[in-house]
């Protein structure tokens, strides 16, 4: 059997950054991975989706500028992007294996069952480790309901060679909303189906409104408080859904996106003692499960803190420097940003406009219309909204964006919020000009200032 410092179960941005430093800091590592290298992001996740979304994104931003200066928009090949998509994902498989190799890692093909703590099986062999760091991420929750073989999910949705004409999502969240915005701008058919009464509940509300009216404007079908019941396929091919609550609908596609589960199955880890469900495995503040010498790092992890690429390699890098230099120090998380990708983005880092508005006494909350004051600055987006969150010592502590450009907004109010950079700080700074990051410090000091 052979031995390892550290085997980490799973080869994406949850395992592999903390490989790199341990092998780097002179341990012995091995990565286990039963799919693609590189995991979920780099094959079938954010790299795929943010190669086909960007044409969109540009796309939108000329059609702002018809009859201003542009005669004409611009359109899509749908087919011949994903041919792009296709070559440069394609890559990442021999690029990680050769990175992979480089680095000095060794590197198990399959699916890896706990014999014990310090112990697992993989296609028949034994390895051993001192520590073991499971980061398996998640999959799609899948509905036990007839019909339930033609249901599609996103890593179906990111090969696509064409988009139906017509697409219907099951579910509200980010998946189903970013590919909604996709799929109308190419002049599909949509319908959004969800048991919920609103789309993206973990954003601000005013904001998703402005997304579900634009995408209905398009054309988008929204059907709320709905729960599909069956699906079954006629005679033309088509896809008959429908819901328990009577709704009947005709379409040429149907992708779940009603939520993510842990990949937690198949491991022995009820075997060996280690505390999991669905919604991941319980870890505590050194990312240690019940059995103190098996990690868990990333999306497998039962947590509040955002389930993101960024997060993954943040728990990844904590993880190797808690093994190889311990000074007992508990992993400590700075305010996680996150991304919506439709068109526009909806951003938001800190405490949510939600929880300080329901704090009056605790948070003031300020919103700037960047759009009607600075339209000639930020690429003509007359929506375009900053919503911020300030303690009562005036200190920026959360914030939402609705903007095209809101990642880039929201990464410069992330380090405000991180370093508790004040109005004296800010002041004493100079940025660029005409930006729209000047626009952004430009509406936020006044505000740092009013009482």
């Amino acid at each position: 059997m052979k031995k390892y410092d550290v085997i980490f179960i799973g080869s994406g941005h949850s395992c592999w950054h903390g490989a790199l430093i341990l092998k780097t800091l002179g341990k012995s590592v091995a990565l286990v991975e039963k799919d693609l290298l590189g995991g979920t992001c780099t094959n079938y996740g954010c790299d795929a989706k943010i190669l086909l979304d960007s044409p969109f994104e540009l796309k939108e931003g000329l059609d702002r500028y018809r009859n201003i200066g542009l005669k004409q928009s611009a359109s899509i090949d749908w087919e011949n992007l994903m041919t792009y998509k296709k070559q440069v994902i394609g890559f990442m498989q021999p690029a990680m294996e050769g990175l992979f190799k480089n680095f000095g890692f060794d590197l198990i093909r399959g699916e890896a069952k706990f014999i014990d703590a310090n112990t697992v099986e993989v296609n028949g062999e034994t390895y051993g480790a001192k520590n073991f760091v499971i980061g398996t991420g998640q999959t799609y929750i899948p509905m036990d309901i007839p019909g339930k073989e033609y249901f599609h999910d996103s890593r179906d949705f990111l090969s696509l060679d064409a988009i139906p004409e017509h697409v219907t999502f099951v579910g509200a969240g980010i998946i189903s909303m970013e590919f909604a915005s996709i799929c109308l701008s190419l002049g599909k058919k949509v319908d959004v189906i969800t048991h919920g009464e609103r789309a993206l509940r973990e954003y601000p509300l005013d904001y998703t409104n402005f997304i579900v009216d634009k995408m209905k404007a398009q054309g988008a079908n929204f059907i709320f408080n709905a729960n599909v019941s069956e699906i079954v396929k006629d005679k033309d091919e088509k896809y008959i859904v429908k819901t328990k609550e009577g709704a009947t609908l005709s379409t040429d596609y149907v992708l779940i996106a009603a939520g993510r589960r842990a990949n937690v199955s198949g491991m022995n880890l009820e075997g060996i003692g280690v505390k999991a469900s669905d919604k991941g495995i319980v870890v505590d503040e050194h990312l240690r499960t019940t059995a103190k010498n098996i990690y868990a790092s990333g999306d497998v992890i039962d947590k509040k803190i955002p389930k993101l690429t960024p997060t993954a390699e943040f728990e990844s890098n904590y993880i190797a420097l808690d093994i190889a230099l311990p000074i007992n120090s508990k992993i400590k998380y700075p305010v996680v940003p996150n991304l919506v990708f439709t068109l526009p983005r909806i951003a938001q880092v800190g405490v949510p406009v939600k929880q300080a508005e329901s704090q009056p006494s605790v948070y003031r909350v300020e919103r700037v219309e960047l759009g009607k004051t600075m339209s000639w600055l930020n690429k003509n987006q007359p929506y375009e909204n900053i919503t911020y969150v300030f303690d009562k010592k005036n200190k920026l502590v959360g914030a939402a964006v609705l903007s095209d450009d809101a990642g880039t907004y929201i990464d410069v109010l992330t380090l405000i919020i991180n370093l508790k950079v004040g109005v004296r700080q800010l002041s004493k700074m100079i940025f660029s000009f005409p930006t729209q990051t000047y626009g952004l410090i430009s509406s936020l000091i006044p505000l740092m200032l009013k009482k």
